[in-house]
């Protein structure tokens, strides 16, 4: 199912990647009642092109696809640079709190446990376009040698680029912009992920270490520090 409505007048531009055909439907349904743009696949084969051909503004990726799994295929969007940036809602049945690691650990922003209610499908997709809109009307900035451009989405560390994903940015744009001071998990996840977003404590703990991995080559992961039995820090000292 694709609706013809111009794209420029829609809130944004979605690509589901589910199997079944009835959450396709649904999804679908929801999404242009609320005004979005969408295109949908049946299996990653399915969405490779309609990626290439017009980048979405969001994926809703589901974990067990015919194929390469959902959980695969966000490692390798996160992996490749023309789609590093996309923000992805992993939809799946697995609802225990290691499966929602796994699914953050594989490039995630979001992770929406199957049933769901079409409200909250819609507010994390809103709160994570928000929070892309959002940082990208901000300025360039350097930190020891580390460069952040929230137009283009691009980190890089004396002139390399790095791959990042859209959580991972967010986090580390407001590492950036409010150095030395500690940070409890609540308060990064309302700083980062917004007020009234569905979202555990822990997931804040998978970020870290996500964005821990992605500066050590440079030796740029001892800047994000933990403060025991308090939070986290960004500090250059």
């Amino acid at each position: 199912m694709l609706f013809d409505t111009a794209v420029d007048q829609m809130k944004g531009n979605i690509l589901i990647i589910e199997d079944e055909a009835a959450i396709r439907e649904m999804l679908g349904y929801t999404l242009m009642k609320d005004g979005y743009f969408f295109r949908e696949a049946a299996d990653v084969e399915q969405a490779r092109p309609l990626i290439m051909d017009n980048k979405p503004d969001l994926v809703l990726l589901d974990w067990m696809l015919p194929g390469m799994s959902g959980l695969d295929y966000a490692r390798s969007l996160r992996n490749n640079p023309e789609t590093a940036g996309i923000p992805i809602i992993m939809l799946t049945a697995k609802g225990e709190e290691t499966d929602k690691v796994r699914g953050l650990d594989s490039g995630a922003d979001d992770y929406i446990t199957k049933p769901f209610s079409t409200r909250e499908l819609l507010a994390r997709i809103k709160a994570l376009l928000r929070r892309t809109l959002r940082d990208d009307q901000q300025g360039i900035i350097t930190v020891d040698g580390l460069t952040l451009d929230p137009a283009t989405h691009r980190v890089a560390v004396r002139n390399r680029d790095i791959r990042i994903s859209p959580t991972e940015f967010r986090l580390l744009h407001f590492f950036l912009t409010h150095p030395e001071r500690v940070y409890s998990r609540t308060q990064l996840l309302d700083q980062v992920w917004g007020q009234n977003v569905y979202v555990e404590d822990r997931t804040v703990d998978v970020h870290i270490r996500r964005l821990r991995k992605i500066l050590a080559p440079f030796d740029h992961d001892k800047f994000i520090q933990t403060v025991r039995s308090v939070g986290y820090r960004f500090s250059t000292h």
